[in-house]
């Protein structure tokens, strides 16, 4: 038994679009009920349950009478904006046959980026526990931007699970388990526990199905994410979500590191969009990746890019390779000035780190 599961106070629960539909694409009305049944009944236990859906899109294809999934982000938009009312509309009525009320959460990268938003997210989902209602999140494909992306729902079921301090994750879809490469392979073997996701080797080129839009490869960043923030991850199919719930050795488990990270870091590491980048000298590189040092500006040699005080920036060593990522303390324009000077000297006594080392998230984190 997988008592990490099993005994979970918080879980997340994340359903692609085709774990949601019949096999013509349109959403099935039954697999919903089902999936309400199984969380209402978790919820009835005292365990705070998220769902993370997808298949907003796919509700609209019979309505729009679309045959597939559009590929152009105008009609995916313009999809999503009919299929959420329907989507949202399916779950309302299946949990309130458990007694159960659910709540909509759409969100956007951007919302998880700009530290207002960012609380504002976790504030809403925390009092809607303590309401005993279930948050159903999906990212707002209406006005999503970046090809209407998180990269799909299942990292942005992992940044939920790591902002709501879940217990476990589980990752429902069509395929049944992580395997050494794709299922149809001949030779393919499934993998029943990774322990380091870094040590892997596996083939996970190929997309998922027809109606959704992730595929092993997004699975695996977002086990990667989760399992960096302390939370057990079940990657498995939707038919077995009752038997992972309960613990039971199905799909592929994926073991936490048991390191719990300071919120804003990990979406830092794995979310933001660095709004810019900033180059530092050998001195400072080792400095930070060394040491226990914030990064100050006689230590960096350029600026790249425009942004304001307390946006994500990247950090590039001498040779132009990545170091991490930060929260800077200038803005570009201010920093410009500041840059190559020590804080003693005359006009620069003011100065202040320009990435402290609290707001930074180093490579090899």
């Amino acid at each position: 038994m997988r008592r990490e599961v099993a005994d979970a106070k918080r879980v997340v629960v994340k359903v692609g679009s085709s774990s949601l539909t019949r096999p013509d694409g349109h959403l099935d009305p039954e697999r919903i009920r089902t999936l309400a049944r199984l969380l209402s009944s978790l919820q009835e236990r005292g365990v705070r349950v998220v769902l993370v859906t997808s298949g907003a899109i796919a509700a609209a294809l019979g309505p729009l009478g679309l045959r597939r999934r559009p590929r152009d982000l105008e009609t995916q938009q313009a999809a999503a904006a009919v299929g959420q009312g329907l989507l949202i509309r399916h779950y309302a009525d299946a949990f309130a046959e458990h007694g159960v009320t659910v709540a909509q959460l759409l969100l956007t990268v951007e919302d998880v980026l700009r530290p207002k938003t960012y609380r504002n997210a976790l504030n809403t989902i925390s009092r809607l526990f303590r309401l005993g209602v279930v948050p159903i999140v999906n990212e707002n494909d209406t006005v999503a931007t970046h090809e209407i992306r998180f990269g799909d729902n299942d990292r942005l079921a992992a940044l939920i699970a790591h902002l709501v301090r879940a217990d476990a994750l589980l990752l429902m879809s069509d395929v049944d388990a992580l395997y050494t490469a794709h299922p149809d392979t001949p030779g393919a073997r499934r993998i029943e526990r990774v322990d380091d996701i870094t040590a892997l080797r596996v083939d996970t080129s190929r997309v998922g199905s027809k109606v959704g839009t992730g595929g092993m490869r997004t699975k695996l960043q977002a086990a990667d994410i989760a399992t960096q923030a302390g939370v057990s991850v079940v990657l498995g199919h939707a038919d077995d979500l009752e038997r992972a719930l309960a613990g039971e050795p199905v799909g592929t488990f994926f073991v936490a590191t048991r390191k719990r990270r300071p919120r804003r870091l990990l979406w830092l590491a794995f979310a933001a969009e660095p709004r810019g980048a900033l180059r530092v000298d050998e001195g400072a590189r080792r400095a930070l990746t060394t040491g226990k040092a914030s990064l100050l500006a006689i230590g960096v040699r350029e600026v790249e890019g425009t942004f304001a005080e307390g946006e994500p920036v990247e950090i590039v060593g001498p040779d132009g390779h990545p170091i991490g990522r930060g929260f800077v303390g200038y803005s570009s324009a201010d920093l410009v000035r500041e840059i190559g000077h020590r804080s003693d000297e005359d006009g620069h006594r003011d100065q202040r780190p320009v990435v402290h080392r609290d707001l930074m998230m180093l490579s090899e984190q």
